[in-house]
């Protein structure tokens, strides 16, 4: 029997304050958001005209994951997760369609970067190194080979673009600009400590996380800094194997690279209205799945059955 695919919710039991690439944001109460995380894709800021099965179930569940490993990882994190219970203001249809894909968090105010760490010179950074030997306009070791390892990882922040823009590289200092100095200095040490914690943790369960990408707020009434958002998920993360990564070549990976290459072969790549195959849908699913599994040690059926 085949999966339902949800690229489209609509509740009416809440307001709905935002809908992004991959989220539908409603507003709870004023402290209180309600994330739901559709079957939606998105590859090279395009949105696929249908969906991969059991994505936002996995994005979820995984985002809840990690946001309890990190907090006793990285002493002082704070995150903005509460629950994955579906709000008791939903109507008990509304809660059943949106359990397992969605989590309520806290209300924060969003800082308007990309928090990029890279512990891995591969994509734009590597093309961007072959040609000047800078990554994000930063300079970089003599003699890096595609998908090395970087001596320390590196933060390379960009803008946050609207739904259908595209976010823009910039250096640290430029992002210092954005979101003042004080701040900037504490979303850097924040995004590199919890990548090192999250890449530490994947590794010892034969995952390599190369790059990823961080959102964080401000909790306005304590000024502390937040981690929000998903949090190292195949939708923001470059995931691949660590039996079988080799130096010197495109990696196999759990991400959406998958898809990526497939645009990129077919040249369709930044095209709106594109249909994946099953096949490529399915696939991704697989990747989508198993990096689940390797993370959490548990299938994401397992995960859905205990919200049940």
């Amino acid at each position: 029997m085949a999966i339902p695919v949800v690229t489209s919710i609509e509740l009416s039991s809440l307001p709905k304050l935002a809908s992004g690439k991959v989220r539908d944001l409603y507003n709870i109460d004023d402290k209180t958001l309600l994330f739901v995380t559709t079957d939606r894709i998105s590859a090279y800021d395009v949105i696929m005209s249908n969906g991969v099965p059991l994505k936002g179930a996995i994005l979820t569940q995984i985002s809840a994951h990690w946001f309890r490993v990190l907090a006793e990882r990285v002493p002082g994190l704070k995150t903005h997760f509460l629950t994955l219970t579906p709000p008791a203001t939903l109507a008990p249809a509304e809660q059943d369609l949106v359990r397992g894909r969605s989590m309520q968090v806290r209300k924060l105010k969003v800082f308007p970067v990309e928090a990029i760490v890279r512990g891995y010179i591969t994509g734009s950074a590597w093309k961007e190194y072959e040609a000047h030997g800078t990554v994000h306009g930063l300079p970089q070791p003599a003699g890096l080979r595609q998908c090395s390892p970087f001596p320390r990882p590196i933060y390379t922040p960009s803008t946050k673009a609207e739904l259908g823009q595209h976010d823009e590289n910039i250096t640290p200092a430029q992002a210092a600009k954005i979101v003042g100095e004080r701040y900037a200095a504490r979303i850097e040490e924040l995004a590199l400590r919890v990548y090192e914690a999250g890449a530490a943790y994947a590794r010892e369960r034969c995952i390599i996380i190369a790059d990823t990408k961080f959102e964080f707020g401000l909790d306005e009434e304590t000024d502390e800094i937040v981690l929000i958002d998903e949090v190292l998920t195949p939708d923001s993360s470059r995931f691949w194997p660590a039996d079988g990564y080799e130096v010197g070549r495109d990696q196999d990976s759990f991400d959406k690279q998958f898809l990526r290459n497939w645009l990129t072969e077919n040249g369709l790549k930044g095209k709106e209205g594109v249909e994946m195959p099953a096949e490529i849908a399915e696939a991704t699913a697989a990747r989508y799945q198993d990096a689940f599994q390797r993370l959490t040690g548990r299938t994401i059926d397992e995960a859905l059955v205990e919200l049940a």
